[in-house]
């Protein structure tokens, strides 16, 4: 293979999410691993007294494992502990109990314009989130920043009135951009309630069925959950559908564009 034809495949493994090492070797893991040989028996030696027999002998315990602290484990607490979002961003530097901090490479707690009404939660980070420590940068955050535009939004914008603050249940990246499990995602949840807490959105819109799902407590697919507005602590809560989506679905754009005239309907009401 020539210089060229390597870096177009190694380009176009890591827009299919391969861009990590799993193992020096491939593993076929639809064949059944190969038997393994029973290991040799060891030489007994006799032993004077029944009771000094091996197979009577109690093994040794194995040393006690100290638990992990206390700070890195208990999110809800360290969460509960942040009185600012920054103190959120630090704590979440911190804190060491979620698996997928080890795999991803930075950490994407949020963007935007903290004094913005409409706060935006999407699910978790992507590649390009990953690399940049900011949610929502890649094609779906091109494909968001357009979205918003359309309604006289900008994530940047200084005018609270005309901004969002945009952050994710999850804040770090999936390996390979997979699901991220129920484990994962309660671990990051706690920090995610406390930025609402704190920030104290006057809307909140959810991108797609995760955020919505654990912030409403509903198991409806996003299809039908999209469009309508739910009470969160008294915040008026929008469903819709995640740019992602509209990006494997283009034709699902018109309901996207209906949740978003919605939300302008309410903003406008607001500044009357």
């Amino acid at each position: 293979m020539r210089a060229a034809e390597a870096a177009a495949a190694i380009e176009w493994l890591v827009e299919m999410g391969a861009d990590e090492i799993i193992g020096a070797e491939p593993v076929n893991r639809l064949v059944a691993p190969p038997p393994q040989a029973a290991p040799a028996p060891q030489a007994v030696r006799p032993a004077s007294s029944p009771l000094a027999r091996p197979s009577l002998i109690r093994p040794a315990a194995p040393p006690s494992i100290a638990p992990a602290p206390a700070g890195n484990s208990d999110a809800a607490a360290l969460a509960a502990q942040c009185a600012t979002l920054a103190d959120i961003e630090e704590a979440l530097m911190r804190f060491d109990a979620c698996p997928l901090k080890k795999t991803a490479t930075n950490l994407c707690f949020a963007d935007g314009n903290p004094e913005a009404p409409v706060m935006l939660i999407g699910e978790a980070p992507g590649r390009d989130e990953d690399i940049q420590g900011k949610p929502f940068v890649g094609r779906s955050g091109q494909l968001l920043d357009r979205m918003l535009k359309a309604i006289g939004l900008a994530r940047h914008n200084e005018k609270p009135e005309e901004a969002v603050y945009i952050s994710n249940v999850i804040f770090w990246r999936p390996p390979g951009n997979r699901t991220p499990t129920d484990q994962e995602t309660l671990m990051c949840l706690p920090f995610l309630k406390r930025a609402i807490e704190i920030k104290q959105p006057r809307y909140i819109v959810c991108l797609g069925a995760t955020p919505t799902q654990r912030l409403i407590g509903k198991s409806e697919g996003i299809l039908k959950l999209r469009g309508r507005w739910f009470d969160f602590g008294g915040i008026p809560l929008l469903a819709t559908l995640h740019p992602a989506y509209l990006l494997r679905q283009p034709a699902q754009k018109r309901l996207a564009w209906r949740d978003l005239l919605s939300l302008q309907q309410k903003l406008k009401a607001d500044a009357h």
